[in-house]
């Protein structure tokens, strides 16, 4: 089983572009719903590839990456070990290093994001609404592992994921030495354009050229 995904540009290896974003939706959504998120990000020298969760949803054309509704721990597995491939596998689809790919996950996106992009050598993990699922004694392991930089980004207002997940993150990581980048919006589930600023220059910031 490999992941689906949808490229913009749709050119692969795309020899115009310097940098990889991959983009991980959020439950319920697909491979389509991240690519908006392109041209409200500015970055056009950047090649964007959005995975598609395996598992279906009930809403029409939904995916998710596990059941959120009865905690699913065998299928975040499984969506864990798909994604890991995809990322191992991605370097030979985009002719890019993973050192220039930042991994970007809305929500349940985010929080893949943020517990399989800690495994790779990637420019930079950008979080956006999401969450832990790594228990504090998991993250131990990657205590003397360098951990690329990563960009939280949640709102205040959020009922969906709390904004107290957010917070937990931030400090989970920044007690192992982490660089972390951490903003607060005024806003509830959702992305909004000065959010789409704040990971231009994230990724300008720390870009391998």
């Amino acid at each position: 089983m490999t992941l689906n995904y949808r490229a913009f540009p749709a050119q692969l290896p795309n020899p115009e572009t310097q940098g990889a974003i991959v983009a991980l939706h959020g439950w319920g959504a697909n491979c389509d719903d991240l690519i908006s998120l392109a041209p409200l990000v500015g970055l056009p020298n950047y090649q964007w590839i959005c995975p598609e969760a395996p598992f279906n949803h009930p809403m029409p054309n939904g995916k998710m990456w596990y059941d959120l509704q009865s905690l699913d721990a065998e299928g975040l597995a499984q969506s864990c070990e798909l994604l890991s491939q995809f990322l191992e596998d991605l370097p030979t689809l985009t002719g890019l290093p993973l050192e220039k790919t930042f991994l970007l996950g809305f929500s349940q996106g985010g929080a893949m994001t943020l517990d399989v992009g800690l495994g790779f050598p990637l420019a930079g993990l950008i979080s956006l609404s999401g969450y832990l699922h790594i228990a504090e004694e998991e993250l131990q392991e990657f205590a003397n592992v360098p951990f690329p930089p990563i960009f939280i980004a949640h709102g205040i207002e959020d009922t969906v994921v709390p904004i107290g997940a957010a917070r937990n993150a931030r400090q989970l990581f920044e007690a192992l030495g982490a660089n972390v980048e951490y903003e607060e919006y005024a806003m509830s589930h959702e992305i909004r354009p000065e959010t789409c600023d704040r990971i231009r220059k994230f990724i300008l910031e720390h870009q391998v050229i």
